[in-house]
């Protein structure tokens, strides 16, 4: 147990199907992405991102999410999420299999116009129409924050405006409310406020975590998240990812270097890190490159 969290445990949200591709220039095949994610099911992870609903046009990597979504049906081992960024793309995702939706609304104007077409208010707007559905059909949906903690184009975002949103959304009941550092400008010290603020005002939101590590400080910004008791940490499989719309961002914390940290730590996972290093050395395989990831470097 890491001291300040009152968990012995901490869930990890595998990323690398969606987040994780999203940014490689090869574009994997439905039945490479499936590989992937049933090789992450195989390893213990019990929440896995598998898809986005965005146009395949703006980002090629994710299309086929129908076709993918298909070979997933009988999965009852984890739960699949896919990403939305609209009401299109949420309809889409409730005409498959998959067991939750994942909201990503940007926490400035302008990264929110160039990644989906909406400033913060129709941001807002937006999230709490897909929450509202969700409460009347019983549908599982979460909510994450972009640029939670600095944007490329607008620079530092306010903690009171991140408190805002969270106030905005916790009467629609989402399943979780994540942050993300989308461009990895954070450091530990600002990531373990801005949670143990959120946890203070609102004790009855479940908290998810997304870093990445383009300072060198995603594994300590996970560290600080679970000091300040966030329930979830996001991480992809070999340190793969990076988003289209966020110029320079580097990949996300690996999920091999994620389990080492919680091991030594104290922290259970259930989860089989030489599987997830297995299945990350056929990544760079398939990619044909190193990945960031510090495990694989290390042998």
């Amino acid at each position: 147990m890491i001291e300040g969290n009152n968990s012995a445990s901490v869930t990890v949200m595998e990323v690398s199907p969606r987040d994780g591709l999203q940014n490689e220039e090869l574009v994997f095949s439905p039945d490479q992405k499936l590989k992937l994610i049933k090789a992450a099911i195989s390893a213990g992870l019990e929440r896995i991102e598998v898809v986005s609903f965005v146009n395949p046009k703006k980002v090629p990597q994710m299309a086929n999410a129908e076709n993918v979504c298909a070979g997933l049906t009988d999965i009852h081992e984890a739960k699949l999420t896919g990403l939305v960024l609209n009401e299109r793309g949420y309809q889409r995702l409730r005409n498959t299999c998959l067991h939750e939706a994942g909201i990503v609304i940007s926490s400035t104007d302008t990264f929110g116009i160039r990644n989906q077409g909406m400033d913060l208010v129709r941001g807002l707007d937006f999230a709490k129409s897909v929450l509202r559905d969700g409460q009347q059909t019983r549908f599982p949906v979460q909510v994450t924050f972009a640029v939670a903690f600095g944007c490329p184009f607008e620079n530092a975002v306010p903690e009171a405006r991140i408190l805002r949103m969270v106030e905005e959304l916790v009467e629609f009941q989402p399943v979780e409310i994540g942050l993300a550092d989308t461009i990895g400008i954070a450091g530990p010290g600002q990531v373990r406020r801005l949670f143990a603020r959120i946890r203070e005002r609102f004790p009855q939101v479940k908290l998810r975590a997304h870093f990445h590590d383009t300072r060198n400080t995603g594994m300590a910004n996970a560290y600080a998240a679970i000091l300040s008791g966030v329930d979830t940490i996001d991480s992809s499989i070999g340190g793969i990812g990076g988003c289209p719309f966020a110029p320079k961002a580097t990949g996300n914390i690996a999920t091999e270097d994620l389990l080492y940290m919680l091991e030594t730590s104290g922290v259970d996972h259930r989860i089989e890190s030489p599987v997830v290093i297995k299945t990350a050395k056929w990544l760079e395989q398939v990619l044909g490159k190193s990945l960031p990831s510090s495990i694989l470097q290390v042998g």
